[in-house]
């Protein structure tokens, strides 16, 4: 396991470099979850691709700080990461909150960023009042109240039929976040609004949904992709708001697909 302390906050992260890839494609996770999630796609991209997870603050193996947090602070945290790893460019591909922390990022160090990749995710997500809400209700009774609710959004009617076993290893891995973490980043995506950081993309986009994401559903991730000129925009089918456990082979081949015309400069960006 890999540590690293980041302005007073230990920081947990799986780094990955691969020989003759000095590019980096560097993976933020959800709310509720651990890098874990990533470890079918980052297994599968090994080798040729460098990749970088980590737990994001108030998650998993990393320290909670000083909750609550605004988006700035997790998108400190993956600053100094990346330049304490002396990474140089990546392509980012954020899930859920990670798509904000990866539009946070761009906006802050646009010169490091060769191409984006935004999973069910959106520009801005959810309501003060719904976030608000969330919050009272995990801090007053604890996250394991609105853990089924929250499994019905994130897998699919046949994920929770035919892989059980899975679903109840993902539903521990969200009540054991802390509370803390939890609420203090449902206090972050409460307030952060990067449509404008959106609009002025110019790297290389790619916006990705699972067609039953019930947390941010496509028409919402496809609102995000207008945004961003020359984005584009593509279902993952057989998937809900968590393609890279739910569908990893269709979302690694997405991103294979995307960092090849990167490369050879077609890109996704008109």
């Amino acid at each position: 396991m890999q540590f690293v302390d980041i302005g007073g906050v230990t920081l947990h992260f799986a780094h990955r470099p691969a020989a003759g890839s000095g590019r980096h494609l560097v993976f933020i996770n959800s709310l509720g979850t651990d890098f874990r999630i990533w470890n079918e796609v980052a297994d599968a991209l090994a080798g040729n691709i460098s990749t970088l997870t980590y737990d994001k603050r108030g998650h998993g193996l990393s320290d909670i700080g000083s909750a609550p947090y605004s988006m700035e602070d997790h998108v400190d945290d993956l600053i100094g990461l990346v330049d304490r790893l002396g990474i140089r460019q990546i392509v980012l591909c954020g899930l859920s909150v990670g798509g904000l922390v990866a539009l946070g990022f761009y906006k802050r160090r646009p010169e490091m960023v060769d191409g984006i990749l935004l999973c069910d995710t959106a520009h801005k997500i959810g309501t003060v009042d719904g976030w608000n809400a969330r919050i009272a209700t995990v801090e007053k009774s604890g996250i394991d109240t609105i853990a089924d609710g929250i499994m019905k959004v994130w897998f699919t009617p046949s994920f929770h039929t035919e892989r059980k076993a899975e679903l109840a290893a993902y539903r521990n891995m969200l009540v054991r976040q802390a509370v803390a973490g939890y609420a203090g980043t449902c206090a972050a995506l409460r307030d952060a609004d990067y449509t404008e950081v959106a609009r002025n993309i110019s790297v290389p986009t790619l916006c990705l949904a699972g067609d039953q994401d019930g947390s941010t559903p496509p028409e919402l991730v496809r609102a995000t992709a207008d945004l961003i000129p020359g984005a584009r925009f593509e279902i993952i089918e057989y998937a809900g708001h968590i393609p890279c456990v739910e569908q990893p082979a269709a979302l690694t081949g997405r991103i294979r697909k995307f960092l090849s015309e990167l490369s050879s400069g077609e890109g996704y960006h008109g």
